[in-house]
């Protein structure tokens, strides 16, 4: 196939997202609206389910050396709920977390039984955090920014039991773009803080650039995990206004034909708006986009922040 040929045929496809994107991908516009419907409605279920972000009741960051845990006072990491005193977590100097119960408590750790355990943290490829659960409460081990936390939650948390539900804009078409993907020509690393205060390296390979309005606008990707798709974390000109201020997240698949979809009607809120115990990624001045994004997820209602 000739160049000439290829890009008349990616400029194809980029003029009709921008005239009829997601009538042209998805049928009718009724089939896209009940599309996004299901998507939202999805959503919402995996948010009210046990363990989930909305489960959260702390983020305790470990001391070197034994962190005595427990709901009472005199504890150093003081749970919500749970047994006064329930056993300590000593934190090693070469980093290995090791956890060991008071005798009697009930507890399991991965499912089983058990009294002692070294902690994996969810860093690892392809390896569960260690889970230690007592009662309704569950916590593992997290590290972010060279320090380890313990990330608590609870399936009877009030930010779960009171969840007052997810505001959206109106389902709008027109915001189902259809990007052009430039590959860089050398792999870049991009800056991306987070609530913690500290910044993050990811290695990026590439942008997607899209039309509105007449102007020009490019986010660029970071890694989310193992998935093999994209991952956005953008701000726009609706930030800390009608939608969370810190970011908003948007997933997209892996760039096919030199184009990728970009359909903010399922931009959705981090972590953090629902909660002050996630440890979540603020958008990076490259995806500070100067317009308004007026699709996907609004502010929670619910108070935070």
């Amino acid at each position: 196939m000739s160049s000439f040929i290829h890009a008349a045929r990616i400029a194809s496809v980029l003029l009709l997202g921008v005239v009829a994107p997601a009538i042209a991908a998805t049928g009718t516009a009724d089939d896209y609206t009940q599309q996004i419907e299901s998507w939202r409605a999805a959503r919402v279920e995996r948010l009210k389910a046990p363990g989930s972000w909305l489960s959260l009741v702390g983020l305790h960051w470990l001391a070197p050396g034994d962190n005595t845990v427990g709901s009472a006072a005199d504890n150093r990491i003081v749970f919500a709920k749970g047994p006064a005193h329930l056993g300590i977590v000593t934190l090693a100097a070469d980093g290995k977390v090791t956890l060991s119960l008071l005798p009697g408590t009930q507890a399991s750790i991965d499912g089983k039984a058990a009294t002692t355990a070294e902690l994996i943290d969810d860093t690892q490829d392809n390896v569960d955090a260690t889970n230690v659960k007592v009662g309704t409460i569950d916590f593992h081990l997290i590290t972010r920014g060279g320090r380890k936390a313990l990330r608590a939650t609870d399936s009877e948390a009030e930010t779960r039991t009171h969840f007052l539900g997810i505001d959206n804009f109106p389902i709008d078409p027109s915001w189902k773009i259809t990007a052009r993907w430039e590959p860089f020509a050398e792999p870049r690393t991009l800056d991306v803080p987070n609530v913690l205060g500290s910044v993050d390296k990811e290695p990026v390979t590439g942008h997607a650039v899209f039309e509105r309005d007449g102007k020009s606008y490019s986010l660029t990707p970071i890694k989310d995990g193992g998935d093999p798709g994209l991952f956005f974390v953008l701000a726009d000109a609706t930030s800390g206004k009608l939608t969370y201020f810190g970011a908003r997240f948007l997933k997209a698949d892996a760039p096919k034909d030199g184009v990728v979809t970009l359909d903010f009607n399922k931009a959705y809120n981090p972590p953090c708006a629902f909660t002050p115990y996630a440890t979540c990624p603020i958008a990076p001045p490259e995806n500070r986009l100067k317009l308004a994004i007026t699709a996907g997820e609004k502010k929670y209602r619910g108070g935070h922040p």
